[in-house]
């Protein structure tokens, strides 16, 4: 116990000089180095530690989200023999139908179709006109304006016969009216080409 007093024999705290600070005891020479290394410990630990922590946080936050995204992966793989078969199957069925559509070439003759069907049915071809194409995102859309008068069955059968092509036509916007002992007929039939721009 007399040590401890020792250490600290002749120092006031109320007359504390920085500059004779080399003279103070040795006790409060101890405290005053144990006091900057606990701030030098407490701001290393502030700035460092709890960066770090912050962090750590940050990535046990990620991790529900990979471990959903390690799972669907997973799932991936241990069917990617199916997923290959089906997308071979896709790709497929997409050149079928880009078969179905008329190239820039078979546009007039699919125009001439739509003619044959309409005289082969007895109608009474007033026009049959290409309007402006229209650009969608993958495929271009060309109408095509037909004016035609006939009997309600010439009608049917050239709808009809129209559905039946070989290539992919879809009817639109029609208006029916009668005209002398016939009917006459206004309807947008419009045919799609693949656009292999993109």
């Amino acid at each position: 116990m007399s040590a401890l007093k020792n250490a600290f024999k002749g120092f006031d705290p109320n007359d504390m000089d920085f500059s004779a600070s080399g003279n103070w005891p040795i006790g409060v020479k101890v405290v005053c180095y144990l006091l900057v290394i606990g701030i030098i410990v407490a701001a290393g630990w502030h700035f460092y530690i709890t960066d770090k922590q912050a962090g750590l946080k940050r990535e046990i936050a990620k991790e529900p989200g990979l471990k959903s995204v390690y799972q669907e992966k997973a799932f991936q793989v241990a069917n990617l023999a199916a997923l290959r078969k089906q997308m071979e199957d896709v790709e497929g069925k997409f050149e079928e139908l880009k078969k179905q559509l008329p190239t820039e070439k078979e546009v007039p003759g699919l125009l001439d179709d739509i003619t044959n069907l309409g005289t082969d049915s007895g109608l009474d071809i007033g026009s049959i006109n290409l309007a402006a194409e229209s650009k969608k995102e993958f495929y271009i859309e060309l109408p095509i304006n037909i004016n035609v008068s006939g009997s309600y069955h010439q009608l049917g059968q050239f709808v009809s016969g129209i559905a039946g092509l070989s290539r992919i036509v879809t009817l639109h916007d029609y208006s029916i009216s009668p005209s002398g002992n016939k009917v006459s007929m206004q309807i947008s039939a419009k045919t799609y080409r693949y656009d292999d721009t993109k």
